[in-house]
């Protein structure tokens, strides 16, 4: 079982965790940490709970929007006719690079 210190809102907190999962509990933390931050930047200091409080509910409704436009994402032959245009118009691009790049090299040569 692996074991990792984290600093939320300057005060330590030793945490247990899977093997191998001490960086990513760092990670999940610096992020809570951030935005505990941004209510004290806002709010000042009132109370570790209500700051808790507002960061989890603050991350909650991130996540409910990432899932929203995942659901979104996912609508089926809609999203098929999406990701076609989009690896035809990426062709396109390349395309336009290439014959940029050729002409390019054309008027840097003597």
């Amino acid at each position: 079982m692996g074991q990792v210190v984290v600093k939320i809102n300057g005060r330590d907190f030793a945490l247990r965790c899977a093997d191998g999962q001490e960086p990513r509990l760092r990670r999940l933390a610096q992020y809570v940490d951030a935005k505990i931050g941004e209510f004290v930047k806002t709010l000042g200091q009132v109370g570790e709970a209500r700051l808790i409080l507002l960061a989890a509910l603050a991350i909650a409704d991130e996540l409910s929007d990432a899932n929203d436009a995942l659901e979104r994402g996912s609508s089926g032959e809609a999203n098929d006719q999406t990701t076609d245009a989009a690896a035809e118009a990426a062709s396109g691009i390349d395309n336009l690079t290439q014959r940029i790049e050729s002409i390019a090299a054309r008027i840097k040569t003597p």
